[in-house]
Order: structure tokens, then C-alpha cells, then sequence
């Protein structure tokens, strides 16, 4: 057995998280339901104009959160990334510890700024992302780990790495050594706007394919460039030999490498949507760790999912993955469909 059911790497992000109405976005002009790069400055402004806002703080990311949240149900789970000496850095590691994640960050930091996600959450439950790299921006091969990434059942990369030529280079050759260790990959697209204007960095990171894709409907059909989500399913097994595609309210798609299985979705009254994506993803792995077959990953992804979209902010409490262990396990009837 791995000593490590999951190693992720990815940018390490504060989430800074606020309740905002559209207007303020109109307001500041920020472009809805996408993450946006900016400069510190900007992100210092917009914080500044949220004062008085609801707001709330977590080490984030999003392989972060996913890595999180496989950790939360119970698998030995380790995460490299960029972190500065400064006091955003401490908060983000302390966070990190208090979940359960091992981490490169434990074993030293460097100078410079700890990076931050400005999360504006929309009245309709819209994430809106402005994001402020910091020293994740540099991040590079430098902070993978050989033994650790050896030491896992999956390497799970974070698709927003793309944006940092030093962070696409970690990606290629973390998987790279994942492949020559015999260790399962697995790549999130992580957003539209990655597929839109990064295509080609992507492409270089899934190099030959992956073991394991993660996408939503926007980005498997901007990837493919495909008119209807049938035509993607056919295209995206080119690349991955299984993959998962959210539907948002119309539930989720798996392919396990021969079957196609349909996942029902949960009638829900959504609040955040931010961290659905990446929660979907961390239960998802962590069932598959431990044995659990395609459908009943399924199962257990898309009631978590749709459980963290119900709250403010990306995570849920530990106890509550309990429950949802317990709940998707005591014998309920399948909500998967083999088509």
C-alpha cells in the first residue's frame, strides 16, 4: 500500500471570500464567473472596497481544496507548493496542518508574498475569482518531490498552472515522474478561461493523456471544440482514459475506461458555488483509493458537492465528510445509470 493516497500540486491561495451583490461587479468592472489574474494593488483595492462585507478566510487553491477534502474523508494525502515567509504564508500552512495535509511548505519558505484569491460569491451562488499569485507564480520543479510523488496512488495537477511558465514546467515533469514511478495522473482543467486562452500550455501538460481528467460541461466542450456533450465524450477519451464530467444541476458524467455511467444530481438550493468543482474531484479520488467502483465514487462526489455548494466558502466540516460516508454507504439505492 502508497504511503500517500493523493499528492496534488498547485498554487497555494488564501481565499479571500465575500458575499457581494452584480452591482459591485458591474461597479468594478470584474468579469462574472471566471478567475481573472490581477495585480496585488487591484486585489488590495477591491478588498478594500468589500469592507463591511461578509467575508470569510481558508487555505485555498483548488487542488488545495481538493487534496483537502480527500484528506477530510480519511486518505494520507501531501501537497507541494510555493509558500513565502510572511504572516498570509503562516496563516495558509497552520490551515493546511489543521486539515491533515503534509506539505513541502513544512520543510521551509522563502521571501516574497504569499498568494491570494479574491472569491466574490453572487446572490445566484456565482463564484467570481480575482487572483493575486504572489509566490505561487514561481512556482517550479524545485518544489516537487521524487520520493513523495513515488509514494502515491495519483498525482493530481491543477490545470490554473498553466498560467505560470515555471508552473506548466512542474506539471509536465511531475507527471513525467509519476509515469516513470508507475503512478496514476490525474489533471483538472479548472476553469473555462483556462481551456480558452491557455489551450496549448494544457495540452503540453497532458501530454500523451492521463490517467484521470476532471472538467465540467464548458470546459470539455471548449477543449474538444464539439457542438454537443456526446460529441465531447467520444473526443475526450483521445486524452484520458477515464474522466469526469459535472453537469452542475443536471448531475455528472463518468467514463471508467469501457462504460459511460450517468450520476443523478441533488435537488439543492445552492448559496456558494465556489470549491463544488474541487470537492467533486477530492471525494471522487479518495473512494477510488480505497476500492470503491466508478459509480459509487460517483455517488459520493456528487453528494459532497452538492453538500459544500450549500454553504459559504470552498470547504466543509470534517465531521460532516463522516456523514457523508455513512450516508452514501448504508445502503441506498445506486444513483447511477450505465448508458
Amino acid at each position: 500500500m502508497k504511503k500517500y493516497q493523493l499528492c496534488a500540486i498547485g498554487n497555494a491561495l488564501v481565499d479571500m471570500e465575500f458575499k457581494v451583490e452584480e452591482s459591485f461587479l458591474n461597479a468594478c468592472e470584474i468579469d462574472k464567473g471566471v478567475m481573472t489574474l490581477v495585480e496585488e494593488q487591484r486585489q488590495d483595492e477591491l478588498v478594500a472596497a468589500l469592507e463591511g462585507h461578509p467575508g470569510k478566510w481558508a487555505c485555498g487553491g483548488s487542488a488545495a481544496n481538493t487534496v483537502i477534502a480527500a484528506a477530510q474523508f480519511g486518505a494520507d494525502c501531501f501537497y507541494s507548493c510555493k509558500l513565502a515567509a510572511d504572516e498570509t504564508g503562516d496563516f495558509y500552512l497552520r490551515d493546511m496542518r489543521e486539515a491533515g495535509v503534509a506539505s513541502n511548505a513544512d520543510n521551509g519558505r522563502g521571501p516574497g508574498k504569499t498568494g491570494k484569491c479574491l472569491v466574490m460569491v453572487t446572490p445566484d451562488a456565482e463564484r467570481t475569482m480575482n487572483t493575486y499569485l504572489g509566490i505561487s507564480e514561481s512556482f517550479s520543479v524545485a518544489e516537487l518531490d521524487a520520493e513523495v510523488i513515488a509514494a502515491s496512488e495519483y498525482l493530481y495537477i491543477e490545470g490554473y498552472l498553466v498560467t505560470s511558465p515555471t508552473g506548466r514546467a512542474a506539471a509536465i515533469e511531475a507527471k513525467r515522474l509519476a509515469e516513470a514511478a508507475g503512478v496514476k495522473t490525474a489533471l483538472t482543467f479548472s476553469d473555462p478561461a483556462m481551456v480558452q486562452f491557455f489551450k496549448d500550455g494544457l495540452t503540453e501538460m497532458v501530454g500523451t493523456g492521463v490517467d484521470m481528467l476532471f472538467c465540467n460541461e464548458a470546459e470539455a466542450l471548449a477543449w474538444t471544440g464539439c457542438a454537443t456533450l456526446e460529441e465531447a465524450v467520444s473526443a475526450l477519451r483521445q486524452i484520458a482514459k477515464n474522466f469526469a464530467i459535472t453537469l452542475g444541476s443536471k448531475g455528472a458524467l463518468l467514463f471508467d475506461g469501457e462504460t459511460l455511467h450517468k450520476i443523478a444530481p441533488h435537488t439543492i438550493t445552492a448559496v456558494d458555488s465556489n470549491g463544488a468543482g474541487d470537492m467533486f474531484a477530492g471525494a471522487f479520488l479518495f473512494s477510488l483509493s480505497r476500492g470503491d467502483s466508478f459509480p459509487e465514487a460517483g455517488r459520493l462526489a456528487s453528494l459532497s458537492s452538492a453538500k459544500v455548494v450549500q454553504s459559504f466558502g470552498p470547504r466543509l466540516l470534517k465531521e460532516q465528510h463522516a456523514e457523508l460516508l455513512a450516508e452514501v454507504f448504508a445502503g441506498q439505492p445506486t444513483a447511477a445509470n450505465v448508458i
